[in-house]
């Protein structure tokens, strides 16, 4: 997987894995400012062609890092995410539950968004 460059745009809420020029992969998120900043990851896709390559999980370590450089926490409501972060303890702390909550609740007032 030494050809994948994951890239993050801010402005459309996506982390994506490039190869060749290519989105292979993505995950989707907003974010979330109270009760507390968080980032909260939504879908991760990774194209069929390119699955089994661990381009999910170079993404979701990506999602935690760039969280951590930023002092936020990550409310993952993505299933991919989740499961990710139960194996990955060291890297991915517990959400807050209320935190949880409020990314729930945002994400069902703002349908459109994914």
């Amino acid at each position: 997987m030494s050809d994948i460059e994951i890239r993050e745009d801010r402005a459309a809420g996506r982390l994506e894995a490039v190869a060749g020029g290519e989105v292979v992969g993505r995950i989707e998120y907003f974010v979330l400012d109270a009760p507390e900043r968080a980032l909260v990851p939504v879908h991760t896709v990774v194209e069929p062609a390119h699955e089994g390559q661990g381009i999910a999980g170079s993404l979701a370590r990506e999602l935690y890092a760039v969280a951590r450089g930023e002092g936020v926490a990550v409310a993952p409501l993505c299933p991919y995410v989740v499961k990710w972060a139960e194996r990955h303890p060291d890297e991915a702390p517990a959400t807050d539950p209320e935190l949880l909550r409020a990314a729930k609740e945002w994400l069902l007032a703002h349908p459109e968004r994914f």
